[in-house]
């Protein structure tokens, strides 16, 4: 039976990606083992049955659930249907392809939690990287740039592990692109990020579906435009409500 009131769900966006899902909700199940969690996997737009793998998957777990996308509309879409359909107060976010460890979890999740209110995110960090000298140059250098203008608190924003407070996710300005300046979003909404070094893993199955922040050029659009938002929020006033009645 499915948990009505799960403290964290974890949000796993995936595309084409059959021969990885199942394997990969075993090992966040276990990973979560005595936590009340939800496992909700966000299918975008599958034409290669990763759908049936995650039917197959929720027979032997039935806190997962799956949500499709009738067409694909990319990861930061992926990650908002998810955030949107959640139900814990903690979103835990992962890569459907593997290639994150979930075992860095409740690692992540402590961290969140012993940050206290001001913390509103515990990102992973990758260390050794399973990908071609190429795309590690670039991605150190689209990193620098990166902290350079946003001073977003993290060396490695292309990392899916991400622990966030579900009620600040939704506050956060969406666009295509979003997940990969989380940071920096959570940033200017006030709050401190925590950080937790992960280790990558090589792909088990297939090629990557969705292009990433590994590239000097990629995403520079979007660069400018959250340096912009950051910069017009200057002021962060404390709300208090005030009693009305004697």
């Amino acid at each position: 039976m499915r948990l009505e009131s799960p403290d964290v769900s974890v949000v796993v966006p995936c595309r084409n990606e059959r021969d990885n899902i199942g394997p990969l909700i075993d090992e966040i199940a276990e990973a979560l083992l005595g936590r009340r969690h939800e496992i909700l996997v966000v299918d975008d737009g599958s034409d290669d049955g990763t759908d049936a793998a995650v039917r197959a998957a929720s027979e032997r777990h039935p806190q997962v659930r799956l949500i499709r996308h009738d067409r694909s509309a990319g990861q930061s879409a992926a990650v908002r249907t998810g955030v949107e359909a959640a139900r814990g107060a903690v979103i835990l976010t992962i890569d459907g392809d593997g290639q994150n460890d979930p075992a860095f979890m409740p690692a992540l999740l402590g961290a969140l939690e012993g940050g206290g209110a001001a913390t509103g995110m515990a990102a992973g960090q990758r260390v050794g990287r399973k990908a071609s000298f190429a795309k590690r140059h670039g991605s150190r250098i689209a990193n620098s740039v990166r902290r350079a203008l946003l001073k977003d608190s993290t060396r490695d924003t292309g990392c899916g592990l991400k622990a966030v407070r579900r009620e600040l996710f939704l506050r956060l300005p969406y666009f295509d692109g979003w997940h990969r300046f989380l940071p920096a979003l959570v940033v200017r909404e006030g709050h401190r990020i925590a950080t937790v070094d992960v280790v990558d893993r090589p792909r088990r199955h297939g090629q990557s579906k969705y292009g990433i922040f590994d590239r000097l050029w990629v995403g520079i659009a979007d660069l400018f435009g959250v340096w912009w938002l950051m910069k017009r929020r200057r002021v962060r006033p404390v709300p208090m409500e005030v009693p009305l009645d004697d």
